[in-house]
């Protein structure tokens, strides 16, 4: 008799487990299709959208990423290894000049990274929905650092755009320029000589 009600004290004891194990599961399942709001806290501005027009991949990830704003786990998920895959062709597409520099490729290494750990949840059984939605967080807050670097660098050119110097009579050691600004002087400096070329013709003429 004694070995009979422990028995069925066990018993009792492991149906309880059970239960509580399936309530758990469930209730992470719910979790898992539950759509959740995120949003990009930086786009690229709207005066520099023409210069990034035919910047397919970028376009491409942008309008990708649009899926995750309002999505579940379970779809982001599903959607993740496109998304690593489209972080990896930005990573490697021929960029302008003026994104060839260590501080924004960074940017996107750092966007790519995110979006290999969230790939990396497809093969963890127990992933749960918070773990998914504070990746998805991450890997918006990467695309909005790099879209935020892009209206940086435009935003420089813009500005030393604007500006007419001249080398000789402001001293500037031509050595210490960086990319951006020895673009925009070259350029600037052809523009001039185009202009005295005019000039000169037009005088000719008269």
């Amino acid at each position: 008799m004694k070995y009979i009600i422990i028995i069925i004290f066990f018993s009792m004891v492991s149906c309880n487990k059970e239960v509580e194990k399936t309530e758990v599961n469930q209730s992470e399942i719910s979790a898992l299709r539950a759509v959740v709001e995120h949003s990009v806290s930086e786009v690229v501005s709207n005066d520099f959208q023409m210069q990034i027009a035919d910047w397919n991949e970028l376009n491409v990830l942008k309008n990708f990423l649009d899926r995750f704003i309002k999505a579940s786990p379970k779809e982001v998920l599903s959607n993740s290894l496109e998304l690593r895959d489209l972080i990896k062709l930005l990573k490697e597409s021929k960029k302008s000049i003026l994104f060839q520099n260590p501080s924004f490729e960074t940017r996107v290494n750092i966007l790519y990274n995110e979006s290999l750990r969230l790939a990396d949840m497809n093969t963890i059984p127990a992933i749960t929905a918070n773990e998914v939605n504070t990746q998805v967080d991450k890997i918006l807050d990467a695309f909005s650092a790099v879209n935020a670097k892009i209206n940086t660098i435009f935003s420089k050119k813009k500005f030393e755009d604007e500006i007419d110097i001249d080398l000789r009579l402001i001293g500037l050691d031509s050595t210490k320029i960086d990319t951006i600004s020895r673009i925009s002087i070259l350029k600037r400096n052809q523009e001039k000589i185009l202009r005295e070329k005019e000039l000169n013709n037009l005088k000719r003429e008269n």
